[in-house]
């Protein structure tokens, strides 16, 4: 079953590509009248308000016509920031080397927080060096419930 995160995705993607941007992913948090729709786009010359502005535009448009979220919510258009939410294997392959925070849906050696070097990704296998603890996680992409660069200065 597609969460609603995957199916917005699907919906959206079209209209967000054929403005020229990449959408780099999108959160939903249901919370009655005050539920929020992020949606975090980027661009090789980086996002502005303008940007931002233009896809609120056209994802307004096609959520009113499909009308995917039942009730009122809050949309917002961001750019992923210093501290980059990743959503995909793809995502983690892109910064291997980098410092990752993680949240986990279910604990892995009795643990839901997970910060680390991001190692390698295989399949939907993320692979995170702890280096306090010198371990070497294993992650299944479907047991991440976020995840978020660290900035490094």
């Amino acid at each position: 079953m597609l969460r609603v995160q995957d199916k917005l995705q699907q919906l959206l993607l079209p209209a967000v590509e054929g403005l020229g941007y990449e959408l780099v992913g999108i959160e939903y948090v249901a919370q009655g009248k005050h539920s929020v729709l992020r949606i975090y786009i980027d661009s090789d010359e980086g996002i502005t308000v303008d940007d931002c502005s233009r896809v609120s535009h056209q994802v307004n448009g096609v959520l009113e016509v499909e009308d995917p979220i039942p009730g009122q919510f809050t949309l917002e258009i961001s750019s992923p920031g210093l501290d980059r939410p990743l959503f995909t294997a793809e995502h983690f392959a892109r910064f291997v080397g980098s410092t990752v925070k993680l949240r986990l849906y279910h604990p892995v050696e009795g643990r839901r927080k997970v910060k680390g070097i991001i190692d390698r990704v295989e399949d939907e296998i993320v692979y995170i060096k702890d280096m306090d603890e010198e371990q070497l996680y294993s992650l299944e992409m479907d047991n991440i419930e976020k995840a978020n660069l660290v900035p490094e200065f």
